[in-house]
């Protein structure tokens, strides 16, 4: 199953204050505010949807196909994602942007200041995903997640057009959007995956019913975080996966992301809904002990012992014959 992932490609840098932002700030000088803060240390760190969920199907050795854009600035971290089972041939590359970038600093009290620079994502609009198909031999379902607004609606209507089954997934990007643009990209999803938040605010800016909503979609992916995930479906009871048992709570950043990953490489084996959703929070499990989205390392006994102590023997056979 040849599965493609469009989203964000970006890098995140994070630097540390030592001090407080409060201290600096002069009340009746903020209309003219003109401060520069030394901070003590830069992690540049690789992230953005598209690339996280990509990574993550990567380690479980699913190739997945990333299409999204990026600038010239790309050469480092694309070799690092083709070195981790990511087909990259398909992102474009900006001539005159560079990579969407995340630029953060924190305080003593953990107070943030920071900015988002789109970059390159903004040309992800200009991708046609039948050249992506034509180039791998087809594509059997495509992710439209979080990405240049212009760009996920085209690429849903792209997928209706040529009859590809897809998958929506707003996440960041539900808040900016208003409900006709919703309810587009939802409409005839295979799959419409949200946290449980995310999955209120699309009925509320809708207007649609979860009935209403479960009428248009294959199947609906809701995580709960620490409570797992659920899933529903038309005429068929819910189900309900819990997740595996923490050793350490590091960094929740790209959990998500890494549950889609999961999720997503078990559709491409093959497996039950039920063996995926293991699967999504299994990894998702590994990502919240590391700090980063892409620094986890996946080792196959290691996860595998953890998978069979989580869902049992049978589960784990299952999987077992699929993890390289």
């Amino acid at each position: 199953m040849r599965i493609a992932v469009t989203g964000s490609i970006a890098t995140d840098h994070l630097m540390t204050f030592p001090g407080r932002f409060s201290d600096q700030l002069v009340a009746d000088q903020l209309h003219t505010v003109s401060l520069s803060f030394l901070v003590d240390n830069l992690e540049v760190r690789r992230g953005g949807v598209g690339a996280n969920i990509a990574f993550g199907m990567g380690q479980l050795g699913t190739a997945p196909v990333l299409v999204g854009a990026a600038g010239s600035d790309f050469d480092e971290y694309r070799a690092w994602l083709d070195r981790h089972g990511v087909d990259t041939a398909s992102v474009r590359i900006s001539e005159v942007l560079h990579t969407a970038r995340f630029v953060c600093t924190t305080d003593t009290d953990h107070n943030q200041i920071g900015s988002f620079y789109t970059g390159a994502m903004s040309e992800a609009r200009l991708i046609e995903l039948k050249a992506v198909a034509d180039r791998v031999g087809g594509l059997d379902l495509v992710l439209i997640g979080a990405d240049d607004p212009e760009a996920m609606l085209r690429h849903t209507e792209e997928c209706r057009t040529r009859a590809i089954p897809f998958a929506a997934d707003f996440s960041q990007q539900i808040a900016r959007m208003n409900g006709e643009e919703i309810r587009t990209l939802l409409d005839g999803a295979a799959y419409l995956f949200s946290n449980e938040y995310e999955k209120g605010l699309i009925e509320n800016k809708t207007g649609w019913t979860e009935a209403e909503i479960l009428g248009r979609v294959g199947h609906r992916v809701t995580t709960l975080g620490a409570a797992g995930v659920r899933i529903d479906r038309v005429g068929e009871p819910s189900l309900e996966i819990g997740v595996p048992e923490e050793e350490a709570k590091v960094d929740p950043t790209g959990v998500g992301d890494a549950f889609r990953a999961g999720f997503l490489s078990g559709l491409s084996w093959g497996v039950g809904l039920e063996r995926a959703a293991q699967i999504g929070c299994m990894l998702a499990t590994l990502v919240i002990e590391t700090l980063g989205t892409q620094e986890y390392q996946l080792r196959r006994a290691h996860f595998m012992d953890r998978f069979t102590k989580a869902y049992g023997h049978e589960a784990a056979a299952e999987v077992r014959a699929h993890l390289v």
